[in-house]
């Protein structure tokens, strides 16, 4: 019978009085406790008896997220007592460090195991893990296979596993609609083919229940357009869809733990390409809502294409509307790769979600909705330029063209996210990431969910 393996956290002090019969195993390994490090103890027949972990100030989701990646493929178990909050932030931070993008190349190595205390949180770690690795593989999916057609059929197969109702429209259809900045940002691609835009509709929940709406920047790869991307700008450009694959994350969250909410998600999916028929710069745009739009710059377009979704969002006033997106370089000058950038126009809300993501370890920051920078997006010949005048504050002026198209008595959240891990962390491998998707998620449960009190999280 298979042995599992005890997980013991140790400080320095533990370490030199708890293992005087180990001393000389621990000096010749290194190994002095410091947090984040980790030491193999042999037993006296050379098997391997337990690990010692460096205990961290804080335990937090990450803690363990490097080792269960690093550890020899066995069975290991939590020696430690710990409460049900801390234990279900430890294994979820285990399974979301063992995710591999195994799509086009196999790994046969194996992976340990952990054994999860009986107060961990099951269900939770299953959707957000879950979740999480949904997230990424779309991600980090390359436009080849995962064009307009294929993030739809992502949309498609959550439906039908959760019993939702997913409707497409595509190609000359979103005119039809009226829903004409997604079909101009993506007809380069109009011909019929995987490419050709869509909007992506999945409904779920029981009438009469708060609801929720999630829409997502679904910009399959972008080429910038007519004004087109550098060769190092355009090298990721996969991720532009991020926004799509984080709201398709936080709905099968939503509905594999059954939040009493009647949720819609709203994905444009789009190609940003190069064609004859490219909307060009200087073309005025008439949006879903009425409003004119210049296209200061067609590398600007995912607030396009999701003006017209949420304009189509805010119709049915839900009581709260959330909005992610890939949107602006600026917020990564502003805040990093690692933080995703929070707009909100209700601060309660704001307050709420930031509280949720600090509970969660998963770190936003807000940023204004400066009112007085709206003048920058006038333009001399529409209601609205794409862009603003000048070089500074992109990520608000973004936010504030996403202003102009929705309900302002509603709760609306816009994150600006990178998507992306570009290093390798405890717990997040470099490529596609989930960035604010629990935060997220915790807000909705702790808003509209019966039992949020029982929750370990």
């Amino acid at each position: 019978m298979t042995r599992t393996i005890p997980l013991h956290f140790v400080d320095e002090e533990q370490l030199k009085h708890g293992y005087v019969n180990q001393s000389v195993w621990l000096e010749m390994s290194g190994f002095t406790a410091r947090p984040g490090s980790h030491c193999l103890l042999p037993s006296a027949d050379g098997e391997l008896d337990q690990v010692l972990v460096g205990k961290p100030e804080t335990f937090d989701t990450w803690t363990l997220g490097a080792l269960s990646q690093s550890l020899p493929a066995q069975k290991y178990f939590l020696a430690d007592d710990f409460s049900a909050d801390i234990a279900t932030k430890l294994c979820l931070g285990w399974v979301l460090g063992q995710y591999r993008f195994t799509r086009y190349k196999q790994l046969a190595d194996a992976l340990p195991e952990l054994d999860f205390p009986e107060n961990v949180d099951d269900r939770y770690v299953t959707a957000a893990a879950e979740a999480t690795y949904l997230v990424r593989d779309l991600i980090n999916t390359p436009a080849l296979d995962m064009a307009p057609q294929h993030l739809a059929e992502a949309a498609q197969q959550l439906a039908k596993h959760f019993g939702a109702v997913c409707e497409i429209t595509q190609g000359e259809a979103l005119v039809e609609k009226n829903y004409p900045m997604i079909y101009a940002v993506g007809q380069a691609n109009s011909a019929p083919s995987a490419q050709t835009p869509r909007l992506i509709d999945l409904r779920w929940g029981e009438a009469g229940n708060p609801t929720v709406t999630l829409v997502g920047k679904g910009v399959c790869f972008d080429t910038g357009g007519l004004n087109i991307k550098a060769a190092t700008g355009m090298k990721l450009m996969k991720k532009d869809m991020g926004g799509a694959a984080q709201v398709l994350g936080l709905a099968k969250m939503i509905m594999q733990l059954k939040v009493p909410v009647e949720l819609r998600v709203l994905v444009p999916a789009v190609e940003n390409s190069i064609s004859s028929n490219s909307t060009r710069p200087s073309d005025v745009l008439t949006a879903r809502q009425g409003t004119t739009v210049e296209i200061g710059n067609t590398d600007a377009e995912g607030r396009l294409v999701l003006a017209d979704a949420l304009t189509e969002a805010s119709s049915e006033s839900p009581d709260l509307l959330i909005d992610c997106a890939t949107l602006t370089g600026a917020a990564r000058v502003a805040v990093g790769a690692e933080i995703a950038a929070l707009f909100c126009n209700d601060d309660e809300t704001a307050d709420a979600l930031l509280a949720a993501a600090e509970g969660v370890d998963d770190p936003l920051w807000r940023l204004p909705l400066h009112k007085p920078y709206r003048a920058m997006l006038e333009s001399k010949v529409a209601d609205l330029n794409n862009i603003s005048s000048t070089p500074y504050g992109g990520s608000i002026t973004a936010a504030l063209f996403l202003h102009e198209f929705i309900q302002e008595q509603r709760p609306w959240i816009h994150l600006d996210l990178m998507a992306y891990n570009t290093r390798s962390l405890p717990g997040r491998p470099e490529g596609g990431e989930a960035m604010g998707m629990r935060a997220l998620f915790e807000l909705i449960q702790t808003r509209f969910g019966h039992d949020s009190s029982d929750r370990a999280i």
